[in-house]
């Protein structure tokens, strides 16, 4: 019971404050911290790129430390900090807050016909590339990434956190992060970051089904259109992230998905919603700002009736 307690009053937290500005700057944020270990585990643990096996064995063994240290240190602060030491683990480590901000910078600057700056603030949250993006590129980047960072930077989270406190979010939030940066299919990471993958899937499963139900009902489409939004989940490469990105597809009634540039190189993205509207606008992405605020809202109103029956 008291996780739930502990997790609803940090969704407070994290929706009225986020993690303030000048605690990053004197201590920066857990994740940093977080990075920090991956990187270096990298930079020591991955020198057998020429071996798969090895570099796989290394990968297991560098993720299995990277947990251990998380769980240590965030074990002991909910331990010998109590309540107040986990509710503010917890909130530090929600990032709500932070995700309606950075994608309002991005709509706020393309009100002013502002592209450059709007590719600026969108760089901060996607990993394609930005450059040369117009209007309608941007709005389906951001609307994508927020559908995306719904599912592993707020319901994950609160997720894991209402399972296990403090430890069960930051574990998670240590094996979302090794997959962001390690986690890619490159030569380098093919079979050391094999792990952290594995690991970030299967952490994301019950919560990126989560996300699609609250996304699509919290829309109020028609329920008839959830089949297929479900169906359409299952084209992205990703077996999780296809699930918001679908459900906020359908519930804008636009098309998601399709080609995109990485480091220079186009990919095609299998499309989402295909056969729906393709142009996406600034009233587009202002209603998926106003959608997510909704799905907060009804998350919340769950939670708090959770904390007080259960």
């Amino acid at each position: 019971m008291h996780h739930f307690i502990a997790v609803t009053l940090a969704c407070v937290i994290d929706a009225c404050f986020g993690y303030p500005e000048l605690i990053y700057q004197k201590i920066r944020h857990p994740v940093v911290w977080m990075g920090a270990v991956i990187s270096w585990l990298d930079k020591n643990c991955n020198r057998q790129v020429e071996n798969p096996g090895m570099a796989r064995f290394m990968g297991i063994v560098s993720i299995i430390c990277l947990l251990a240290i998380t769980f240590i240190i965030s074990f002991a602060i909910a331990h010998y900090g109590g309540f107040i030491g986990q509710l503010i683990g917890i909130a530090a480590l929600l990032a709500g807050r932070s995700l309606y901000q950075h994608v309002k910078s991005v709509l706020e600057a393309l009100k002013l016909g502002d592209l450059e700056i709007s590719r600026e603030n969108l760089a901060k949250i996607v990993g394609r590339d930005v450059a040369g993006l117009n209007e309608d590129g941007i709005c389906h980047a951001s609307i994508e990434s927020l559908a995306e960072s719904f599912s592993d930077g707020l319901v994950a989270p609160v997720f894991w956190a209402i399972i296990f406190g403090l430890p069960g979010i930051a574990c998670y939030k240590a094996i979302n992060t090794a997959d962001s940066m390690i986690g890619h299919k490159t030569p380098r990471y093919k079979y050391f970051g094999w792990a952290a993958a594995r690991l970030d899937d299967a952490a994301n499963f019950i919560p990126a089904r989560l996300s699609f139900l609250i996304i699509y009902l919290s829309s109020l489409q028609p329920i008839d259109n959830i089949g297929k939004a479900a169906k359409d989940a299952k084209n992205h490469a990703s077996p999780n992230a296809g699930y918001p990105e679908a459900a906020m597809a359908y519930a804008l009634g636009i098309e998601l998905g399709g080609a995109r540039k990485y480091d220079g190189k186009t990919h095609n993205a299998p499309l989402i919603g295909a056969g729906l509207r393709r142009e996406v606008n600034i009233a587009d992405l202002e209603k998926a700002l106003d959608l997510l605020l909704r799905c907060c809202f009804a998350s919340f109103i769950v939670l708090l009736i959770a904390t007080v029956y259960l």
